[in-house]
C-alpha cells in the first residue's frame, strides 16, 4: 500500500481533489492518504502557510498530491509553491499538454511535454529596491551549471524511458549570453549522452512562434524557470486551456502532483470546475509510483468520458457539475 501526503489546497482545491482521490480510489488501488493542510486558511491557525507538518509529511511519505494554494497577500511568503519545491529540492517540473478527443482546439494531435526547471532562474526570488523611494528596482536571474545539467539530465532520462524523440532547449542565449549560455551548454553537453535523442535548441521568442505556426514539430521541451512557465501555459492553449493541463514537480527522492491552474476562489463551494487537470495530475503520480495498469485506467477512462461529451464542465462547452463530471469518468473505469 502506498501512503501520499494529501494537500487540499483552497479555493477549489478541495473540490478537484476529491475528484482525483474518488477516481484513483475506483480503480481498486490501495493508498493512504494522509491529509495536511496548507495555504491561506493556514495562517489563522498556524501563523504561515506553509507549515513544518507539511514538508514533514512529505518527506516521510515521499510523494503529494496537492490542489492549487492560494498565496497570501503581505506574508513572508512570495509564493507558497516555489517555497514548497525549494524546500524540498523538486528542481524538475514536468508540464505534459496532450490533445484529446472531444476537446474543441484550433489543433490536433498535440503531444507535448514542458520540462522546467524548478529552483532557480528569475524565480530564485533574488530581488531588491535600487532607490529609496521604490521607483527603481532589480532582480537578478541566477543559472548555474549544476542545476543546468541536472534538469537536462531529467528531459533526456524521460525522453529514454517514454520513448521521446527530441528535446528541444529554450533559451536567450542571444542576449543573455551569460546566463542564457550556461543552459543552453549544458543541455549540449548532456545531450551527447543521449545519442538515440535528437537535439535541438530555439531562442524562446521564436519558439513561441514555431508552437503557434507549427506545434505537432515539437516533442519535449527543456526550459529554465521563467521561460518553462510561460510557454507550458501557451502548450496548455493550444489542446483546451489549463483546465486539462497536470504538473509534476520532482526531485532525487520526492514529487508532488498538482494542477497547473491556480485556486479560483470565485469558484469555491459550487461544484461547477473542471478537475480534470487534477485528475491527469493523479495520473503522472500512478505513473511516479509504478502503478501503470491504474494510471492507464485512470487515464483511459478520461479519455473516453471528454471524446463522449456527455457529462462536460462548463469551460468545455458542457453544464455539468463537479461531481456530475467526476461520476461519469468514475462510470468509465473498467
Amino acid at each position: 500500500m502506498h501512503k501520499i501526503t494529501l494537500i487540499p489546497g483552497d479555493g477549489i482545491g478541495p473540490e478537484v481533489i476529491d475528484s482525483c482521490v474518488r477516481v484513483i480510489e475506483a480503480t481498486g488501488l490501495k493508498i493512504e492518504f494522509e491529509q495536511v493542510d496548507a495555504g491561506a486558511k493556514t495562517v489563522k491557525e498556524k501563523g504561515t502557510p506553509l507549515p513544518d507538518t507539511v514538508l514533514d509529511s512529505i518527506k516521510k511519505n515521499k510523494v503529494a498530491l496537492k490542489g492549487p494554494i492560494t498565496t497570501p497577500v503581505a506574508s513572508g511568503f512570495r509564493s507558497v509553491n516555489v517555497a514548497l519545491r525549494k524546500a524540498l529540492d523538486l528542481y524538475a517540473n514536468l508540464r505534459p499538454a496532450r490533445s484529446f478527443e472531444g476537446i474543441e482546439s484550433r489543433y490536433e494531435n498535440i503531444d507535448i511535454v514542458v520540462v522546467r526547471e524548478n529552483t532557480e532562474g528569475l524565480y530564485a526570488g533574488i530581488e531588491r529596491y535600487i532607490k529609496e523611494d521604490k521607483t527603481e528596482g532589480e532582480t537578478i536571474r541566477r543559472i548555474t551549471k549544476k542545476a543546468s545539467e541536472r534538469i537536462a539530465r531529467f528531459a533526456f532520462e524521460y525522453a529514454r524511458k517514454e520513448n521521446r524523440k527530441k528535446v528541444t532547449a529554450v533559451h536567450k542565449a542571444n542576449i543573455m549570453k551569460v546566463t542564457g549560455g550556461i543552459f543552453l551548454e549544458s543541455a549540449r553537453r548532456i545531450s551527447r549522452e543521449f545519442s538515440e535523442i535528437e537535439f535541438e535548441d530555439r531562442i524562446v521568442d521564436n519558439m513561441c512562434m514555431q508552437l503557434v505556426k507549427k506545434p505537432e514539430l515539437y516533442d519535449i521541451l527543456l526550459a529554465p524557470n521563467l521561460f518553462g512557465d510561460i510557454i507550458s501555459d501557451l502548450c496548455a492553449g493550444l489542446v483546451g486551456g489549463l483546465g486539462i493541463a497536470p504538473s509534476a514537480n520532482i526531485g532525487d527522492k520526492l514529487a508532488v502532483f498538482e494542477p497547473v491552474h491556480g485556486s479560483a476562489p470565485k469558484y469555491a463551494g459550487l461544484d461547477k470546475v473542471n478537475p480534470t487537470a487534477t485528475i491527469l495530475s493523479g495520473v503522472l503520480m500512478l505513473k511516479y509510483l509504478g502503478e501503470k495498469n491504474a494510471a492507464n485506467t485512470v487515464e483511459n477512462a478520461i479519455k473516453k468520458a471528454l471524446k463522449e461529451g456527455k457529462k462536460l464542465t462548463y469551460d468545455l462547452g458542457g453544464n455539468a457539475k463537479t461531481s456530475e463530471f467526476t461520476d461519469y469518468v468514475i462510470s468509465k473505469i473498467i
